[in-house]
């Protein structure tokens, strides 16, 4: 017969091995659907021409500047900002492979653990995404989110790579895109796996995976020459806990707004210029970001 510490270092060794099983299962699936997206790409690439086409540029870099950061209803930070992108796009523009960066110039307080001070810490993000375009209505895209502002600031080491779901800053979205006419997209937006707080903890203490969702609404309603104006709604819900990535309940409205796009000139040169207005009705927040992009 076992004794009970027997028992308890067995069961405890079960629901280790457990945990490590299902971290694995999910980095294993992450895998496996950025795989699927880069190789629909990549298999597009490899059945195009090669012949020489002087309009087509394979690498593209683009780069913003904003009064603060905005995302899914949430303010990402709220001060200015420098936001930096490297995209690669096949030459019947179907597929796209790209990193996005993003830092502030402008920092928010943070608490060191250790010494229990406020810090200041820059926001700092380096995403990946892909993205595979079925046809001018129908997107499929895959993000890996990777926010990584005051993570060592607050006394904690770095670990860039890491999906651990209670870390805090990585996670990865799988997203779908449909234009059900050409001025109105259906986006729809799922989170896999990794931290932000995308779980619920449990009674005996362990964290359900909330698998949150988001989806949202943009019409263009007006639009004359340069200028334009959209509208957007979007929510998020959960189908499996009380808690989502985006909200304290089950589900709620998030991000309702609108967005004015222009172009500004500028000596002999001509800027995009987007503003928007964003109201969060469970954070009752409501606050305007200007984004004037640079090239």
């Amino acid at each position: 017969m076992k004794s009970p510490l027997q028992n308890t270092k067995q069961n405890l060794s079960a629901s280790v091995f457990n945990s490590r099983q299902s971290k694995c299962n999910k980095t294993r699936f992450i895998q496996l659907v950025c795989l699927c997206v880069l190789f629909l790409g990549f298999n597009t690439v490899t059945a195009q021409d090669e012949n020489n086409n002087d309009d087509y540029k394979a690498f593209t870099a683009g780069a913003h500047i904003k009064n603060m950061h905005l995302w899914h209803g949430f303010v990402v930070h709220p001060g200015a900002m420098l936001a930096t992108n490297l995209e690669y796009n096949s030459r019947d523009k179907k597929f796209t492979f790209g990193l996005w960066g993003g830092a502030s110039l402008t920092t928010v307080d943070v608490v060191n653990k250790n010494t229990g001070e406020n810090v200041g810490a820059h926001y700092q993000e380096f995403s990946l995404y892909t993205k595979y375009r079925f046809s001018d209505k129908f997107f499929i895209e895959a993000v890996t989110h990777n926010n990584y502002t005051g993570v060592e600031e607050r006394g904690d080491v770095l670990h860039y790579w890491s999906y651990d779901k209670t870390q805090g800053y990585n996670f990865v979205d799988l997203n779908f895109g449909y234009n059900i006419s050409p001025n109105t997209l259906l986006y729809f937006a799922t989170i896999l796996s990794g931290g932000s707080g995308d779980y619920e903890v449990q009674e005996d203490g362990s964290l359900e995976d909330s698998w949150t969702h988001y989806f949202e609404v943009t019409s263009k309603v007006w639009e004359k020459q340069d200028a334009n104006l959209s509208l957007f709604v979007g929510g998020a819900w959960s189908f499996v806990t009380d808690k989502t990535f985006y909200t304290e309940g089950a589900g709620n409205l998030i991000n309702v707004g609108a967005t004015y796009g222009d172009k500004i000139k500028i000596g002999n040169h001509k800027l995009p210029i987007g503003v928007t207005a964003m109201w969060n009705p469970e954070k009752e927040k409501t606050v305007l970001q200007v984004d004037i992009t640079i090239f």
